[in-house]
Parts: C-alpha cells; sequence; structure tokens
C-alpha cells in the first residue's frame, strides 16, 4: 500500500479542478447486509409530508456492532445483539423499508422513516449527540451558499416557509450555514474516510477522518448524506463504512440520490437505494424532485466542459434545499418524542 506522501501527491493531482474525485482510503474490509420488498410509490408534492404511521413489529437485526450496543439492522435477519428497549415516542413506525431498490426512480421525494431511525437516534442522546445539530456530507453543490446556508442569512427566504420548517430551521439553527471538514468540492464517500481531505482544518487531526472529525466538533444528531456526483470504483465499500459509523455514533444517516448520471448507468442511485433498504434508512430521493425538470435542472460550466452536466440551474438548486429541508423535518419528528 502506497505511504502516505505519494497518497497525498496523487490526490493533489486528481483534485486539481474544484469538484474532482480525491484517492480513496485502503481497502476496507465489511458485513454485506441484505434484503428488498416492493410496494407501490407515493407522489410527492412541495408541502411537508404527513407523519408516518404504521404497526410496529419487532426489530430485524444482524451485523452488532461491538461500541455501540445497537446493531445494524437488515430486513429481515435474526437478532443476534438485541438493542436495548427505549421508550418510543407515540407515533408507531414500520420496521422494514418496504420498497423495491431497482425501482428507486418511483420512490417518493421523502424519505419513510422507520422504526430503525428512531432507536438510532435514541441512542445517541445516550451518548450526547446535539439534538439541536445536524451535518451535511456532501461535495460543492452542498456548500451553505448553495444548499441551505440561506435559511440562517435571509429572513425572507425563511419567512416564506411554511411554519412548520420555519420551527426545524429554529430547531437547528446553527447547523445550515457552517463550513465543515465534510463538505468541500470533489467529496466523495472515500474522501470522508480520509484523513488528508480535511486540510488539517476545522481542528480536525491528522489522526481523524472527515467523518471523525466532523462528529466530534459538531456532535450532530442526523446527517445528510449527500455525496455521488463524485465516485470511486470501490463507493458502495466506503458507503457501508460511513454508514455503520455513523449508526454506531447514533447518528441517523439521511441518504440522497443525486440528479446527475456520470457513470452512465445510474448506478450509484441504485447503490444507495439498496443501502437504503438494508439498513432501513432514510431515503431522500432529490433524483425524483428534480426529474421533471428540462435535463433534471442540470447544465455544464464553459470553464469545465469536460466534467458536463454537473452543476444545478437557480431552479434546481432552489428545489435542492427545500426538499432537503422537509426530509429533515420529517426525518427529526419522527424520531423525536416531543417534537414542537
Amino acid at each position: 500500500m502506497p505511504g502516505p506522501r505519494r497518497f497525498l501527491l496523487l490526490f493533489l493531482l486528481l483534485a486539481l479542478a474544484a469538484c474532482q474525485a480525491p484517492l480513496p482510503p485502503a481497502s476496507l474490509s465489511l458485513p454485506t447486509p441484505s434484503g428488498s420488498a416492493a410496494v407501490p410509490s407515493q407522489p410527492w408534492t412541495p408541502s411537508p409530508s404527513p407523519e408516518p404511521s404504521a404497526s410496529l413489529p419487532a426489530e430485524a437485526t444482524d451485523t452488532p456492532l461491538p461500541t455501540s450496543g445497537l446493531p445494524v439492522t437488515t430486513s429481515p435477519g435474526a437478532t443476534t445483539n438485541p438493542a436495548p428497549a427505549p421508550t418510543l415516542s407515540s407515533t408507531p413506525l414500520p420496521a422494514v423499508l418496504a420498497l423495491d431498490p431497482g425501482a428507486w426512480h418511483t420512490w417518493p421525494v421523502l424519505p419513510i422513516v422507520l422504526a430503525y431511525a428512531r432507536l438510532i437516534y435514541q441512542l445517541g442522546q445516550s451518548l450526547g449527540n446535539d439534538p439541536h445539530a445536524f451535518s451535511v456530507f456532501g461535495d460543492c453543490q452542498s456548500e451553505p451558499d448553495v444548499f441551505m446556508g440561506v435559511y440562517e442569512t435571509d429572513p425572507q427566504a425563511l419567512a416564506a416557509l411554511p411554519q412548520e420548517l420555519q420551527d426545524t430551521v429554529v430547531w437547528f439553527s446553527g447547523s445550515f450555514n457552517r463550513l465543515s471538514p465534510t463538505v468541500r468540492g470533489g467529496t466523495t464517500a472515500g474522501a470522508l474516510l480520509w484523513a488528508p481531505w480535511h486540510q488539517g482544518k476545522f481542528t480536525c487531526t491528522e489522526y481523524e477522518t472527515p467523518l471523525q472529525c466532523e462528529l466530534r466538533i459538531h456532535k450532530p444528531s442526523f446527517v445528510i448524506v449527500h455525496v455521488g456526483t463524485h465516485y470511486e470504483s470501490r463507493n458502495d465499500a466506503y458507503m457501508r463504512t460511513i454508514l455503520e459509523q455513523l449508526i454506531a455514533a447514533g447518528v441517523v444517516p439521511i441518504l440522497a440520490s443525486k440528479a446527475d448520471d456520470r457513470e452512465l448507468d445510474e448506478h450509484v442511485n441504485t447503490q444507495y437505494a439498496q443501502l437504503a433498504v438494508e439498513y432501513n434508512l432514510p431515503f431522500w430521493n432529490f433524483w425524483a424532485a428534480v426529474d421533471g425538470l428540462p435535463n433534471r435542472g442540470l447544465y455544464t460550466r464553459p470553464e469545465a466542459a469536460y466534467q458536463g452536466d454537473l452543476y444545478l440551474t437557480d431552479e434546481a438548486a432552489a428545489i435542492q434545499r427545500l426538499t432537503a429541508l422537509q426530509a429533515l423535518d420529517l426525518v427529526r419528528r419522527a424520531v423525536q418524542p416531543a417534537s414542537p
């Protein structure tokens, strides 16, 4: 395996452009959950989605995480290390994400929140995570000035939101317009696990990955995982490591699809849908939100023509920030016991 200096030299050569992919970290050995089921999809409208409702079957679990006491769940499987039985909030949630990953195009824009997300959240509260903090893992199109920072910097943008979304902006005040080690042009799943990517900023140490640093300095209860435009051949393996580290830390991951298809076969979105089903996690289907726009709201920057249709038009960016906020609002209300 190449040494750190050789990694860094190769990375710098690859990352000359703003949204180029970094060198991935060393190979990883990971468990592989499995399982899926198909049900009809539901349409999306710009108004906030209603609270999810379903009977709450027993949790199906597999592959326990040794440090957290909360197992990684899959659909369905045997319980090898049962999760503790915390006091649940009043609305029961489904136990399994019964959607077909191969039909992710038809999935709803806003997430279906499962009982496992509530368990992850409650574990995080016992570990000291901040219920008023969320983080973003993303590339240049997840930077605050492009993504949701406007909700903290523009009073008119905040006032234009429905009251329940305004409440959520207030609830997470301080998380929308902040820079972080996990948002940067060119970020990939592999970069989030590679210490040099944070460049020693944000008080991150050389012994921390960007993911570990962000969890230490911000202590989020939720993370919007919005990477994928830039990807590596081992993208699926890196994403599994990210999800399992977040779950072990009691942080609820919200997976997201992307609008582009740089890989030309949509395998990144398909992978993420499969992971959402395997791990019973919320999935924000941004692709479906912009599917009705010309070219899905994508365009090519003249100075970066080699990248192709990668960047979001103003209309697509507005849909991105609104549906992301709706997804965050829905998930936090579903898992928290007494949301305002």
